[in-house]
């Protein structure tokens, strides 16, 4: 995709971000104020600016800047290993330095085992200024990190400021637009700045016009097309117009599309370097994918969205002209071979669970195998446990088989 406009424009320096003044000077009194208050906690809407704020401060006070993203370390280890070195180790540069932990909802899930715990206590510790971002800060598994830092809102952005954005991206790409385009563009935003530009990034790919019309294409859903139709545009096609419509009427939920192109996509692509770059997309989409599950953001869908079509598409470098035949991927077919060979199993372990106080998973793992050699050398045995479990036959068929 060329340079992307998300980092082309990110502001340089904090004049260049607008509607968030106050914000703006809370975070630069913080980092000035060093060591007052250790943490500070930015938290709003995504696309806000709360990210570009922190990387342009410490580019304003000539500080080097460690950004690291939550949700790449959310247990206790991998917080005391990247964030705990970096907040004590001394810049190589020799100077200053501003540590940021980006998107900090994404330590807060099941998979969380102290992560929180972890970098409250860091936050104490550390030798250098950290600037924690949220979009929800205030669950209650939050509660002792909002105590541990300076809370710094940053305003859901207005309407009219993701115009002047936008106008202004248009202006320096040479993009015609018309007024009611670009401003229906702004108002889907409902505030991310930052979905917005890569909106307009898509729209205008082809021919640098926006339209009013143009907006239909992220949201036409009038042609019904089956999943191997929208996997074969988004592979054979390089228009950006047809790729990003591609999955607009699947019916089929992302986990599948995510597999069905994962299966297909080796098949079509034969260069190494456009596989490559098609994978990185994808890999970036289940990224955001599993940041919707997390957190309930569903804005991200622009972004899985966009990956999944646009950033697959123009990953190869021209268009494949040989025939492909796309086919369901082998791991579901494998997911479903599996669930069919363990049904009846699965149905014994429950019935034992039930009658030895144990979970299903133990039952099925540990007691119907050790079971199936006794039912099949004891007669006795036999006889109890199909009357006391009910038995059917086909379950009681399975028991007599080879023990697994």
């Amino acid at each position: 995709m060329g340079e992307f406009w998300t980092r082309k424009y990110a502001p340089k320096s904090t004049a260049q971000i607008i509607g968030q003044d106050s914000g703006i000077n809370l975070l630069k009194n913080f980092v000035n104020n060093f060591p007052r208050k250790k943490a500070c906690l930015l938290y709003g809407p995504p696309g806000c600016g709360k990210t570009s704020s922190a990387i342009a401060i410490a580019t304003e006070l000539g500080l080097e800047l460690v950004e690291l993203n939550a949700s790449d370390f959310r247990n206790a280890a991998g917080i005391n290993s990247i964030v705990g070195a970096a907040s004590k180790q001394m810049s190589l540069l020799f100077k200053g330095k501003i540590i940021l932990v980006d998107e900090i909802d994404g330590i807060a899930g099941r998979q969380d085992r102290g992560g929180v715990q972890a970098l409250i206590k860091l936050l104490s510790e550390s030798a250098f200024p950290i600037i924690v971002t949220a979009n929800d800060p205030f669950a209650s598994k939050f509660s002792k990190l909002r105590k541990s830092c300076q809370m710094i809102q940053f305003e859901e952005l207005k309407y009219d400021t993701v115009v002047k954005v936008l106008r202004e991206i248009c202006t320096k790409e040479g993009i015609t637009f018309d007024k009611e385009g670009l401003e229906g563009l702004a108002r889907r935003a409902d505030g991310d700045v930052r979905g917005a530009i890569i909106d307009l990034f898509i729209l205008t790919r082809i021919d640098n016009k926006l339209s009013k019309d143009e907006l239909e294409i992220l949201s036409d859903r009038r042609h019904v097309v089956g999943l191997i139709d929208g996997i074969t545009r988004i592979l054979k096609t390089k228009e950006v117009a047809i790729a990003l419509s591609a999955l607009n009427n699947v019916s089929e939920n992302i986990d599948e599309v995510l597999l069905w192109i994962d299966e297909n996509m080796p098949k079509e692509y034969k260069k190494a370097e456009d596989l490559a770059r098609a994978y990185e997309a994808l890999s970036k989409a289940a990224v955001f994918k599993g940041r919707i599950r997390r957190r309930q953001h569903w804005r991200f869908l622009v972004y899985v969205n966009a990956l999944l079509t646009v950033g697959i598409s123009l990953a190869k470098d021209e268009k494949y002209n040989h025939v492909v035949k796309y086919d369901k991927p082998s791991r579901i077919l494998k997911i479903w071979i599996y669930n069919r060979k363990n049904l009846i199993r699965k149905g014994i372990a429950e019935k034992l669970a039930s009658v030895t106080h144990s979970s299903k998973k133990y039952a099925f793992k540990e007691t119907v195998p050790y079971i199936q050699v006794i039912y099949r050398n004891n007669e006795k045995f036999r006889q109890e446990l199909n009357e006391s479990l009910e038995l059917d036959d086909k379950e009681i068929e399975w028991l007599k088989g080879s023990p697994e």
